[in-house]
């Protein structure tokens, strides 16, 4: 069997890349391989939709599951993804005969692995943002929402990684992926509240009562409403866990009386958190690892998300298998308590911009007033390397007249801590899903705005976690919008070159967190 070669996450191998037999993910060296393949097939696919000036639905559609399946820790399923490359390869080929063309050639990605470092590094940021962006376009064509802009623009950049360029040339697309990709979480976030409704403040209990239940994981809402549905009136509870814990926020969501509560804390947790436990674990989209023997009977997949040997949910979103594995092993025998990993036994959730918004004045009248000094998002992927708890330990050290944003899986870290409030707001406000940036990124415009300044010139720090593609494109986006002095960890991409590091640095003032008495000095300064 060949070597893998893979830096796109923040867990990669000696901060470098995995190259052997298996990726720190778990993901074995053939399916990653099979990966490249994928990626090199969609590229050719891009390639022959631009030489044809036509895009197909069918091409648009394979180019956005392609690149989410490549996300890290979505797909570990050889089987799955040669399958992808046959749809691809098949789509390539009647593109280009139909316009009397001849179909691009796949692109093998060996070339980009071995291309001079700073360009490998620029077209790195440039498809590990695309595949970012990628999820966050299936989720809101699951809602009926697409984006000719954001469509076209899948093609444009993955055809572009086959052009001989300069960093001349590659910076301006890297900084465009950020571009789209706040158009992309825009429409997302248009698709979740006329869905669901606009997101409220809610307290959202730890503890698992007893009987049976279902815990769902991921990102993707609307698979978490069929199955409130379809677990309706059956005697089954629901609790979300890890990126689904904002749906507790949600109108549309709330309303169903078995969505109880969340179980667990980051996805990284789950191996420990998930043995033995006596319910069924449905995985909507990345934050699958590979499954303890313990409890491989009970996960269940759906959408992208596959590994060999767990029961898959197809198109037609059955979850029958789910609901009577849950009624089977029939959940505690009495309440069970649980905690944060700082003791809280419950989490807030729900301030998106709505919430904050809707509160503005009261936001403003506290900065001007001096009740509110500073403002920290601190938020972003969790992990397993060592060093995360930087992230808890900063939340605790911020000052009482601060005020702490957070979102993505990063906020399990420090959401069960109780900071207290300021101004009648509690000083620690989830915003939200990573997608949810798009959120934050709105509050801190409207601040902006309400102060007659720029977003840098607001008394804001971004500190900020990263671990795989979705932290890429959401980086790329603050950058597009020029935002600067973001600080980044627990260790900068592997796939960052030093020149494309000095460009970041000299442009942008991003920097890699130090200790949190130097980072807090430095941000109060």
């Amino acid at each position: 069997m060949e070597n893998m070669f893979c830096f796109q996450c923040e867990q990669t191998a000696g901060c470098t890349a995995c190259t052997g037999k298996a990726g720190v993910c778990g993901k074995t060296a053939e399916v990653a391989i099979d990966q490249d393949e994928l990626t090199g097939a969609l590229i050719g696919l891009a390639a022959t939709c631009k030489a044809a000036g036509t895009q197909t639905a069918t091409a648009t559609k394979l180019l956005v599951d392609g690149l989410f399946a490549t996300v890290t820790n979505v797909n570990f399923d050889g089987a799955s993804i040669d399958s992808l490359i046959e749809r691809v390869h098949a789509e390539t080929a009647a593109i280009a005969q139909a316009e009397g063309i001849e179909a691009a050639a796949d692109y093998p990605l060996a070339e980009l692995w071995s291309a001079d470092e700073d360009i490998r590094s620029l077209k790195s940021l440039i498809l590990f943002g695309l595949r970012g962006m990628a999820a966050y376009a299936y989720h809101a064509r699951v809602l009926g929402r697409t984006d000719a802009a954001v469509d076209a623009f899948f093609v444009e950049a993955l055809a572009a990684l086959v052009q001989p360029g300069t960093m001349d040339d590659l910076l301006p697309l890297v900084l465009k992926v950020g571009e789209v990709n706040l158009t992309c979480m825009g429409m997302l976030d248009a698709a979740n509240t006329e869905t669901f409704g606009t997101p409220e403040p809610t307290e959202v209990t730890l503890n698992v009562e007893a009987g049976p239940f279902i815990v769902i994981t991921g990102h993707d809402l609307y698979d978490l409403k069929l199955l409130l549905e379809q677990t309706e009136g059956k005697g089954i509870n629901v609790y979300t866990h890890g990126e689904m814990l904002p749906a507790h926020a949600y109108p549309e969501l709330k309303k169903f009386s078995h969505l109880k509560g969340n179980f667990g804390t980051a996805w990284q947790n789950q191996k420990r958190e998930f043995d033995n436990l006596p319910a069924p674990v449905l995985f909507t989209t990345n934050c699958l690892m590979p499954p303890k023997d313990s409890y491989a009977d009970r996960v269940f997949t759906t959408e992208m998300v596959e590994y060999p040997g767990t029961v898959h949910i197809g198109e037609d979103k059955d979850f029958t298998p789910v609901i009577e594995k849950a009624l089977e092993l029939g959940g505690f025998s009495e309440e069970q308590h649980f905690t944060g990993i700082n003791g809280g036994d419950h989490v807030l959730t729900g301030f998106a911009q709505g919430t904050v918004l809707g509160v503005a004045d009261t936001v403003v009248d506290a900065v001007k007033s001096g009740a509110i000094k500073h403002f920290f998002l601190v938020g972003g992927c969790d992990g397993a390397r060592p060093g995360r708890n930087y992230f808890t330990d900063f939340v605790k050290a911020t000052p009482d007249d601060t005020v702490v944003l957070t979102l993505a899986c990063g906020k399990y870290r420090f959401n069960d801590l109780d900071l207290g409030t300021i101004g009648g707001l509690p000083r620690l406000m989830d915003v939200g899903q990573c997608n949810d940036a798009y959120s934050a990124i709105q509050i801190a415009v409207a601040l902006a705005n309400a102060f007659g300044c720029g977003v840098n010139e607001l008394p804001l720090s971004m500190v900020l976690s990263w671990y795989e593609q979705k932290a890429v494109c959401i980086l790329l986006t603050l950058l597009y919008l020029g935002i600067t002095n973001i600080k980044l960890g627990p260790t900068l991409p592997a796939f960052v070159s030093p020149a494309v590091l000095d460009f970041l640095v000299e442009q942008f003032h991003i920097a890699p967190t130090t200790t949190v008495e130097a980072d807090l000095a430095e941000l109060l300064g």
